[in-house]
């Protein structure tokens, strides 16, 4: 079994896995994205043991991925909003998605689409509109259920969470 740290590499892959290399956590970037902030829809989407999305939500906050902001003080509570630091991550969760879609391809096609907000056009691997050519970012565009989601029906539309 490998070991947790990676102390002895001088790579920027290895250094980058001591925060997000378990899969839960780039989940919980994924919920991000698609707008979740609250500890219970995080819980609720992923299924995963409170004291385990517990950890790695304080380890995304401690590695400034994330920032927990209170939304309600009696009693109080709390979310979680992507840093700079973790919008910086969208290309690489697009990237994984993209991937994903092309290697281990859902029954019925993606189970995600991301859209230009704008003209409505399919958001590219190259990150650009399929339909403009525009550039795009996290702020610039829509998710929606793909073909292939199951769960929801194929118009639910839910804003980037970098809005």
């Amino acid at each position: 079994m490998l070991p947790r740290t990676y102390e002895s590499q001088n790579c920027s892959v290895a250094r980058t896995l001591e925060v997000l290399g378990d899969r839960w956590t780039i989940l919980i970037v994924r919920d991000a994205f698609l707008g979740i902030r609250r500890f219970e829809d995080f819980q609720r989407n992923l299924g995963l043991a409170r004291n385990v999305l517990a950890d790695r939500l304080g380890r995304l906050v401690e590695e400034g991925v994330l920032e927990r902001r209170r939304y309600q003080e009696r009693p109080e509570r709390f979310e979680y909003r992507l840093t700079e630091k973790g919008i910086d991550l969208w290309p690489v969760t697009v990237a994984l998605m993209h991937w994903g879609d092309r290697h281990y391809p859902a029954e019925g096609g993606s189970p995600r689409v991301i859209l230009h907000r704008d003209c409505g056009g399919e958001l590219t691997r190259h990150l650009t509109c399929a339909k403009c050519g525009a550039e795009l970012g996290p702020r610039d565009v829509v998710t929606e259920s793909g073909p292939g989601d199951r769960a929801h029906p194929p118009d639910r539309t839910v804003a980037s969470a970098a809005a």
